[in-house]
């Protein structure tokens, strides 16, 4: 199974062989679906709030006598059921995030890593370097690598010239090889990682494939 290793001009420097045992066989979108619920879950605010009969203001008086108006029994203007009352059932302020275990996260990791190489939304770069902080020399990216909308770029590790660097780029976002996750590359139109990061990556995901599950390390 082989991979074409880039420039940041586009032209390639070598074949990367991978691991068949890994890359092989087609992309758990069930598997894909229950991470990227999770990651949604965990980006939610919970902030949305509604008040109930007991916050709204006034209501405190009876409006009528309970018998003899002719009309139905009340005991407060904030009941629910009447116009600027208190809402019944409605949101407040929660946490709907929860957590898969880690095993399924690094391997939904590699099922949509194995879903851009499939789509060839996948570019593995020789590598990337900068000196000094300077965009000029990597502006070219989104044209030479065809990227249109929001995609991603990770790197093994952040280095200050190289982020100052890439942090300008219009199209791109940063990321870590060590905390790279599904949803970071199925929202991404491309994924573009160094052979370094790519190697980072595969290493968490051996640890995950390859260790029991009852005793997986962190």
């Amino acid at each position: 199974m082989e991979l074409a290793v880039l420039d940041i001009t586009g032209k390639t420097v070598e074949q990367l062989t991978l691991d068949e045992a890994l890359w092989s066989g087609r992309a758990n979108a069930r598997l894909l679906a229950q991470a990227v619920a999770m990651y949604r879950a965990n980006r939610r605010a919970g902030t949305a709030s509604t008040k109930t009969r007991g916050d709204v203001s006034g209501g405190g008086k009876k409006p009528w006598k309970q018998k003899h108006t002719g009309r139905a029994r009340a005991g407060s203007i904030r009941s629910p059921i009447w116009r600027h009352g208190g809402i019944t059932f409605g949101p407040h302020p929660r946490d709907f995030g929860y957590s898969l275990p880690k095993a399924i996260r690094r391997k939904a990791l590699l099922e949509s890593l194995k879903g851009k190489l499939r789509d060839q939304e996948l570019v593995v770069l020789n590598e990337l370097t900068a000196s000094e902080p300077k965009t000029k020399p990597f502006a070219g990216l989104a044209k030479t690598f065809g990227v249109a909308r929001a995609s991603v770029i990770v790197l093994e590790e952040f280095r200050a010239p190289l982020v100052k660097s890439l942090r300008n780029l219009a199209r791109f976002e940063l990321r870590r090889a060590a905390e790279l996750n599904a949803f970071d590359v199925l929202n991404a139109q491309k994924v573009l990682l160094t052979k370094a990061a790519l190697t980072k990556v595969e290493e968490r995901i051996r640890l995950f494939n390859t260790a029991p599950h009852t005793h997986a390390p962190a």
